[in-house]
């Protein structure tokens, strides 16, 4: 089976902290020798989640996470299932997809 890889969809979501901060376990920064230096942030910082999928026929996104006022919020199941519902299937309905792995 030469096109295998063509029905598999990935998906995945990230934070982005709105204040600057990186999240070092998503991001690598390597140096020769060690800075030595700290950096306070906020305990709960302003962040964005935003979703994405690829697949072979494109990329489907991205989804930002907010409620109905426009606000960003966690991601919960509530929330995911909506945004499969309401944006994921629907999106996908305008592609070419007749079987697809998730």
């Amino acid at each position: 089976m030469v096109n295998f890889h063509k029905p598999i969809l990935f998906s995945d979501e990230a934070h982005f902290w709105l204040n600057g901060y990186v999240n070092k376990q998503n991001c690598r920064i390597w140096s020769e020798a060690n800075p030595q230096v700290y950096v306070e942030t906020p305990l709960h910082p302003e962040k964005l989640t935003v979703w994405c999928a690829l697949w072979a026929g494109g990329i489907i996104g991205p989804y930002f996470f907010k409620n109905d006022e426009g606000h960003n919020v966690t991601v919960n199941g509530d929330r995911y299932k909506a945004m499969i519902t309401n944006f994921f299937i629907p999106e996908l309905n305008n592609h070419d997809a007749q079987e697809l792995w998730f």
